[in-house]
């Protein structure tokens, strides 16, 4: 390893948005210059709680491909692969399940939030449950130093910790424990004043939107709701259309000059709300024009993919080699 290495991904149950960009996206990019980089499709957590319709995760991993180089993640820099590819991590998964308890995974903060967001009572699938033991086996199988993450996900990059203190405390130093790096913008409300932007939840923004789906979105965001005519005195403070622009206006002087005028009556949430979009599809442009090119060479992206998967594949088998050693399980037989 002549550079240190960065393990991030997505699941592919839908495009990505706004949310993913800041939060873990806009970093790959900058630090796959500097770091080697691992870009995964996470479709085996995907199927954690899509089991029933695997074709949904599979119509899904082009596109979250797609986004990742529309964004500039590039494929000479950074190795995209899919996951189930690695067989790897899965048997990684199988060893660190003896080194948590069922307690301790059901306690992490994520996990718990998922399974009441997801309704499952009682009546949690397993493989769900113990999808932070995947994960970590997702970091660790390249020796990742670095995982670029929401701060949603902080909770899984501590498990993950756990897990490798305990392997290197029980086999010897063979792993790396990881830190996380969280975006500049922590987390993203969704454009109906939820705490978060979900797929699930339909409140996105998404990076391989029109113009006219951008414009429809921005001009329906929640605002202050106790403001009802544009002379009423505002409050930007929490409000997604503000947020939003300080995630995404380069204009801080515009910005600034918008929620004066805002807390004192003197502009609508129209006005607002047309240069908001206005300065997403700004940023979404670009985007729309490299995933288009893409998209017109389909064998290119196969072929990106193809050659990710190898890389991975290579990096997998000399990991484990360490991992069975270690574990004094490498059979000579």
């Amino acid at each position: 390893m002549t550079k240190k290495r960065i393990l991030t991904g997505d699941r592919p149950t839908g495009k990505l948005h706004l949310g993913h960009l800041v939060g873990s996206l806009q970093n790959r990019v900058k630090l796959q210059d500097t770091y080697e980089q691992f870009v995964m499709v996470a479709d085996v957590q995907a199927l954690t709680d899509n089991f029933d319709n695997p074709q949904k995760v599979r119509d899904n991993v082009k596109e979250v491909v797609l986004d990742y180089l529309a964004v500039g993640i590039d494929p000479q820099k950074t190795t995209i692969f899919i996951q189930s590819l690695i067989p790897e991590i899965a048997e990684l998964t199988i060893y660190y399940l003896n080194l948590v308890t069922l307690e301790r995974v059901l306690r992490n903060p994520t996990v718990k939030d998922e399974i009441k967001q997801k309704g499952y009572g009682k009546n949690i699938p397993a493989g769900f449950a113990m999808y932070p033991v995947s994960q970590a086996a997702d970091i660790t199988f390249c020796k990742a130093s670095l995982v670029p993450v929401g701060e949603d996900q902080l909770p899984m990059i501590e498990q993950t910790r756990e897990i490798v203190r305990r392997f290197n405390t029980l086999y010897g130093d063979v792993l790396v424990e990881p830190e996380a790096l969280v975006g500049n913008i922590k987390r993203l409300p969704g454009t109906d004043g939820q705490a978060k932007m979900s797929k699930s939840i339909g409140n996105c923004i998404y990076l391989s939107d029109s113009v006219d789906e951008v414009n429809k979105k921005v001009m329906g965001m929640y605002t202050d709701p106790a403001r009802v005519h544009p002379t009423d005195p505002g409050n930007p403070e929490g409000n997604p259309v503000f947020i939003y622009h300080d995630a995404f206006n380069l204009n801080k002087k515009e910005v600034e000059d918008f929620k004066v005028r805002y807390r004192t009556g003197k502009i609508g949430d129209i006005e607002i709300k047309k240069r908001l979009a206005e300065v997403i599809n700004e940023l979404l442009e670009p985007m729309r024009k490299r995933r288009k090119e893409y998209e017109d060479q389909p064998d290119k992206v196969d072929e990106i993919l193809r050659s990710g998967n190898h890389r991975a594949q290579e990096v997998a088998k000399e990991v484990m080699a360490e991992v069975r050693k270690a574990m004094k399980i490498d059979y000579s037989l």
